[in-house]
């Protein structure tokens, strides 16, 4: 994971800092925080318009104000990724792994290879169930790894944007959390 660096000047205000942020996210997740509401929204909505804007590019926008549960966390999953039904469960041949991993296509129209989660408010769901978010975070980067570094299919880059509050930063100092290590399933 990534994060922006504190800067003094405000960076919104820069011309063309979406193509900044989306060089980064070529290598990395990113992690982006503020305690100003609108700075946030700002930010998130600026960049999920220019990375639309892209050549073979899917954006899939979840608006975490209304993600507090498994249950939220898939409703609007399915609502912005195609595939198959989804079970309200991380793993499994329904859930949402497998979800992540699938592809959509249209006759007419080249393959995606890059797909972008921009996750607003993501810190809800960190304060309302840190475990339940440390799986949810650790599901969407493992699917980017496998799909970058171990699937045979061809490459759909993923990459996840969660921004929120100043609760991101501290979960992102973690050694422990999902930002900086893998989710131990012992």
């Amino acid at each position: 994971m990534s994060a922006l660096p504190r800067q003094t000047e405000i960076p919104l205000l820069v011309p063309d800092w979406q193509a900044d942020v989306t060089q980064m996210l070529d290598e990395h997740h990113l992690v982006a925080w503020s305690d100003m509401p609108p700075r946030r929204m700002q930010f998130a909505v600026s960049l999920a318009r220019f990375l639309s804007s892209q050549r073979d590019t899917e954006v899939a926008v979840f608006y975490g104000r209304f993600i507090t549960d498994l249950d939220s966390f898939c409703y609007q999953l399915e609502r912005s990724v195609p595939g198959p039904v989804l079970d309200r469960r991380i793993d499994g041949p329904a859930g949402i792994a497998n979800l992540l991993r699938s592809r959509a296509s249209y006759r007419g129209r080249p393959n995606a290879k890059y797909r972008y989660y921009i996750w607003h408010d993501s810190d809800v769901l960190l304060r309302a169930n840190p475990r339940l978010f440390g799986r949810i975070v650790d599901t969407m980067a493992g699917v980017a790894a496998e799909s970058e570094y171990v699937s045979d299919d061809v490459l759909l880059i993923h990459r996840c944007i969660f921004v929120g509050g100043s609760i991101l930063d501290l979960y992102g100092e973690d050694e422990r959390a999902q930002f900086r290590s893998w989710y131990c399933d012992g």
